[in-house]
């Protein structure tokens, strides 16, 4: 936890509400969200029990499964799930737009919009992989035959659910991930997985603290938890019973309709306050304008969109159980890259953010005091245009000479530190060298060096292009990192030894 989290943390305590911890909001809102509030089975591997599934508050869906148990009424369960969420994905596949690619040469295309699927929290994401690991590998034909939407849901589940562990990505959100990115409580991180007493804290009713309305919404018999997972005490007392007056009723028509109905009142009751927080926690979202480079990770969940959905219409395959050596360093290489892009747009989009790193040293603010805008520099083959600006700053700085730093106001700007000096008054002046962002002449485009008076932000922090890592092909990988076997020529009695092995 940051210094900053920490402070609003206690302030959140002594306020008696959850306080700001960002100005902007850090995630694409869609305008046509798919939400899915799910319900597992207690005591069983990943047995769906219920869900409730829309696109609109008033446009609910509910789907149960009377006997998690068995096999057939699970993908039944699965298959009338596909038919809301299989509709919705063609949805976004109607327009394309151009993008240009290789310096304007050549031409990609892509979706205009993505799909977004909203969950009450990671345990949710977590759900859906396991329903996309357990449906993607079903057949429509052979042994145990399946529904063909059924496996064509598992691919896009597991989709979801790896874009999931994009940092920065906007395609499949957990909600109280997305709360606490912009708000911190008074309670611990462990409760704030508690959607209803994390929204007490955020939003509480009128007349009430954070403190008293997360405690009346810990209270199972006021608001049920927010899915998988149900209380022990309606599972007991109310879902057992019913369940097994449904499964007694197999010879009576009427009887089973009836405990049918019982059962879509009761799991109803236990879905439906989660649905309406979703939808609140939403409109609170919503209320924050988003940050300037929200859109740009927003297209890179369109590109993958778009992607997934070209190597479904070529018959591509389901996803692997496993990942190799290689695509497994692959992966992780590009969520490491994703990351750390993904702090820096952070910081760069909210200066809520960037305070954090402004505590750590990584970034400080000051006031232009000097500007020379046309200083050039012909101690090269060729002049070129180096401008220097002094910045007098109150606080710490903890970059040595030599250091390149970046202006929030020009990130395509690099600000080279030539002199650090303390000042007596406690103040630092700080005198930088400018090259980019000012064309290639010798004269600095209006608006392009930094004037005298102008307050900016410092940083560390670099939003320039991070290449990837280079990886062996299959045919260069070792045997024994999943690349190609060593032939065997061996003839003696260990002869096949190593396929026995491998």
């Amino acid at each position: 936890m940051s210094t900053l989290r920490a402070l609003a943390r206690a302030q959140a305590v002594a306020a008696g509400v959850a306080q700001p911890v960002a100005t902007v909001r850090h995630l694409h809102l869609a305008t046509r969200p798919l939400v899915l509030v799910p319900l597992a089975m207690a005591g069983e591997a990943h047995a769906p029990l219920a869900a409730l599934v829309g696109t609109a508050p008033d446009d609910a869906r509910l789907l149960i499964v009377p006997q998690p148990r068995n096999r057939d009424q699970r993908f039944r369960f699965v298959t009338e799930l596909a038919a809301i969420v299989l509709p919705w994905l063609d949805g976004f596949r109607g327009v394309s737009e151009a993008v240009a690619v290789d310096r304007g040469r050549d031409v990609r295309y892509r979706y205009v919009d993505a799909p977004q699927l909203w969950v009450p929290n990671p345990a949710g994401i977590t759900f859906l992989r396991l329903l996309g690991r357990s449906t993607r590998f079903r057949r429509p034909d052979g042994d145990y035959p399946v529904h063909p939407a059924v496996p064509l849901l598992g691919r896009w589940l597991t989709f979801f659910a790896e874009r999931a562990e994009q940092p920065g990505s906007s395609a499949l959100l957990a909600m109280t991930d997305a709360l606490t990115l912009h708000w911190a409580t008074g309670q611990s991180a462990v409760e704030d997985l508690h959607l209803p007493a994390l929204l007490g804290w955020i939003d509480p009713p009128a007349g009430w603290t954070g403190v008293a309305a997360a405690a009346r919404a810990e209270d199972p018999g006021v608001c049920p938890p927010a899915g998988p997972a149900t209380d022990p005490e309606f599972d007991n007392a109310a879902l057992a019973p019913a369940m097994a007056a449904w499964a007694a009723a197999d010879d009576d028509p009427a009887a089973r309709d009836e405990a049918y109905a019982e059962l879509v009142r009761l799991l109803r009751g236990q879905l439906a306050p989660t649905w309406e927080l979703m939808w609140r926690g939403l409109g609170l979202l919503g209320a924050l304008p988003p940050g300037a480079r929200v859109a740009g990770r927003w297209a890179g969940d369109r590109d993958a969109f778009t992607g997934y959905a070209e190597h479904l219409d070529a018959d591509g395959g389901p996803q692997p159980r496993h990942d190799g050596a290689v695509a497994a360093a692959v992966r992780l290489h590009r969520l490491e890259r994703a990351a750390t892009t993904y702090a820096v747009q952070r910081a760069y989009d909210d200066p809520l953010v960037m305070a954090e790193h402004r505590l750590t040293g990584e970034a400080f603010v000051g006031d232009v005091t000097l500007a020379d805008p046309a200083r050039v520099d012909d101690s090269g083959k060729r002049p070129v245009l180096r401008p220097r600006i002094q910045v007098v700053t109150t606080e710490p700085v903890r970059v040595p000479v030599g250091a390149t730093l970046w202006s929030t106001a020009r990130p395509g700007q690099k600000a080279k530190v030539v002199f650090v000096t303390p000042a007596a008054d406690g103040r630092t002046e700080v005198v930088l060298e400018l090259s980019g962002g000012m064309g290639r002449g010798l004269t600095a485009p209006p608006g392009s060096v930094p004037q005298v008076g102008e307050r900016l932000c410092l940083t560390t922090l670099s939003e320039a292009f991070l290449p990837a890592g280079t990886f062996p092909t299959a045919e260069e990988t070792p045997w024994t990192h999943g690349g190609p076997p060593v032939a065997d020529v061996s003839t003696g009695p260990s002869a096949g030894l190593s396929s026995v092995v491998g």
